[in-house]
Formats: C-alpha cells, sequence, structure tokens
C-alpha cells in the first residue's frame, strides 16, 4: 500500500482510497480529494510537512497527517 505521503516530487498518482474516520474523511472529500481523482505532487516542504499537490485544476496543502490517509497507486 502506497499512501500519497510516499509520492515523490512530481509525480502523478491516482487515488485508490481513503482511509481514515468521519470528520477527517469528509474534510479530505471535500478538498475534492476522491477515489479515481488524480494528483499532482508539486512541492514537499524540507521537514515533510505539509505537501503541495494540485488536484482537480487547483492547488492545496496538505499536512503528512491527512496525505498518510490516502492511498495512491
Amino acid at each position: 500500500m502506497k499512501t500519497l505521503k510516499e509520492a515523490k516530487i512530481g509525480d502523478t498518482v491516482c487515488v485508490m482510497k481513503l482511509h481514515g474516520e468521519g470528520a477527517v474523511k469528509r474534510r479530505i472529500m471535500d478538498m475534492g480529494i476522491t477515489k479515481g481523482t488524480e494528483v499532482y505532487v508539486r512541492k514537499v516542504a524540507p521537514l515533510g510537512d505539509p505537501i503541495e499537490i494540485t488536484v482537480r485544476g487547483y492547488e492545496l496543502s496538505l499536512r503528512k497527517a491527512d496525505a498518510e490517509m490516502i492511498e495512491v497507486k
């Protein structure tokens, strides 16, 4: 299982599954990250937190903890 946190800069990955419960999962889905969505990893901060991605045509920053809940391929 590969997570979004493990994706490298410049990778385009496809979301396979969202882990997490309740409000956290809902917040990730509200940002447009749903099953089957393509995500491009733009930048990663020097200490790895946050991760900047492009999803559905807009830029978004995610915490490492949230990126770990997103299973990709």
